[in-house]
């Protein structure tokens, strides 16, 4: 495609919006409380819950630093939103914070995922159900420069930067929502404040709803008797990926050759004849007791799963290369306390890799940059990272979009151009006509303006 005609651009239209999307997404956000809830942050600044309502709409418009949140003016913005603050004000507004501020900002997003899930029930599908939840537990760093950022160390990415550790939930049909997010310095350790993290995480999951079997699942790094104790404690399972230490080598070495299953894996082949998966993956499980070295009321009795894949070996076609001897595999070992069977274990585990996505996400929108010198302003900008990820989460599953990106949502959801009209004491917002999205829009605009759902008594 080309311009057909010589143009001439004009910025004068002061009718137009360029992310009328935010209407329907912000009043979703309003029905599930969240202006209510802004009134209880206690921040020395005029306004607070307007502003941090602002910040949290440049979010979910794409702004990924406080420039950014100039999105926000511009045209007839200031007719469809009240309290529209300059990037100036807001930068101010974000130092004002404290550490307490920020932990007030966890406690509103954790009420506000509550409210969206009675609002938009499939957010976190199966709540209420005995549909197995699954939170998962990660950290990130987050590559900053300049010698001005607060708490900015070399971590274990050997990049200087600042750490963010969050817990996801999702089931099998619901894509995840952010229950809990916190930041730390940059050369903190990924295992540092796991268990306090996952009871608040699971405290949250419960409140939105969550009322079946819940799996608790990290990798490695995460491998420890905090997090583990903390599932026990809270009625949860657990799955995590176990350090490669002389007692797991040991118990993987005692697993004979008729223990293994083939499994269905990436590339897998199913072999009519023999009615079984053809690959170079397989598991087996052995009875394992996890942390010996604590005092004997503190180990953890439970299942040790084992997957092997047959590393590769070089070809010799052309005979300069001696064939293989014997199969080497490589080991990923995990333990468990949940009453899947072996595969389904595997399958589950397997599974955790879902919160890699939400940090890419992340990544991709508001937290491309941690914007502030200040440590705690830049705490605040991750909880608020927070609360627009579950809004624009929730949005997607009002539109009928539950498994698109972010991303995806603002290009057709919340990016879109409209001019304004009024009619009587009403304003009418002009969409585009055929565009591709708009019976998605519809359905978010009619979930966020509509009554609330019915409940079963």
């Amino acid at each position: 495609m080309k311009p057909s005609h010589t143009i001439r651009p004009v910025f004068d239209e002061s009718n137009l919006v360029s992310a009328a999307g935010l209407v329907p997404a912000l009043r979703l956000a309003e029905s599930a409380g969240l202006y209510g809830l802004l009134e209880g942050l206690t921040v020395p600044s005029p306004n607070a819950g307007v502003k941090t309502a602002g910040v949290v709409g440049g979010m979910l418009a794409g702004a990924d630093c406080i420039d950014d949140l100039d999105l926000l003016r511009h045209g007839g913005m200031g007719r469809v939103f009240a309290g529209v603050r300059a990037p100036s004000t807001l930068g101010t507004f974000l130092r004002s914070f404290t550490h307490g501020h920020v932990q007030q900002l966890d406690k509103i997003s954790g009420a506000l995922l509550a409210g969206l899930a009675r609002k938009v029930p499939a957010l976190v599908s199966g709540a209420g159900t005995e549909d197995i939840a699954f939170v998962d537990v990660d950290d990130t760093i987050r590559e900053v420069h300049g010698y001005a950022k607060q708490a900015a160390a070399y971590g274990y990415s050997g990049v200087r930067g600042l750490n963010v550790q969050l817990a996801t939930v999702s089931t099998e049909v619901a894509a995840p929502v952010i229950v809990r997010a916190r930041l730390r310095r940059g050369n903190v350790a990924s295992h540092t404040g796991a268990g306090q993290l996952l009871a608040q995480a699971l405290g949250t999951a419960r409140t939105a709803g969550v009322a079946g079997p819940v799996l608790c699942r990290a990798d490695s790094a995460y491998y420890g008797h905090a997090f583990v104790a903390t599932a026990l404690r809270h009625g949860a399972w657990f799955s995590v990926t176990v350090r490669m230490n002389p007692q797991a080598k040991a118990a993987i070495a005692g697993i004979g050759e008729d223990a293994w299953t083939p499994i269905k894996y990436p590339h897998a082949v199913w072999d009519e004849a023999e009615q079984r998966w053809v690959s170079d993956a397989e598991v087996a499980e052995v009875p394992f007791v996890a942390f010996t070295r604590r005092r004997k009321a503190e180990r953890v009795t439970c299942r040790l799963i084992v997957r092997r894949v047959r590393r590769l070996q070089p070809l010799a076609s052309d005979g300069s290369e001696q064939g293989e001897l014997f199969a080497t595999y490589r080991h990923h070992a995990f333990i468990t306390n949940s009453d899947l069977d072996t595969i389904q274990a595997d399958q589950r585990h397997r599974g955790h890799a879902v919160i890699e996505q939400v940090i890419a996400e992340l990544k991709d929108g508001p937290l491309a940059h941690l914007p502030s010198g200040k440590y705690a302003a830049n705490a605040a900008w991750v909880a608020m990272a927070t609360i627009a990820f579950n809004i624009a989460r929730a949005a997607a599953v009002a539109a009928n979009m539950a498994t698109a990106r972010w991303a995806t949502l603002r290009r057709r959801i919340v990016n879109v151009p409209a001019r304004i009209a009024s009619t009587g004491r009403r304003l009418i917002l002009h969409l585009p006509a055929h565009w591709a999205w708009a019976q998605a829009w519809t359905a978010l605009h009619t979930a966020a303006t509509g009554p609330p759902p019915a409940t079963a008594t």
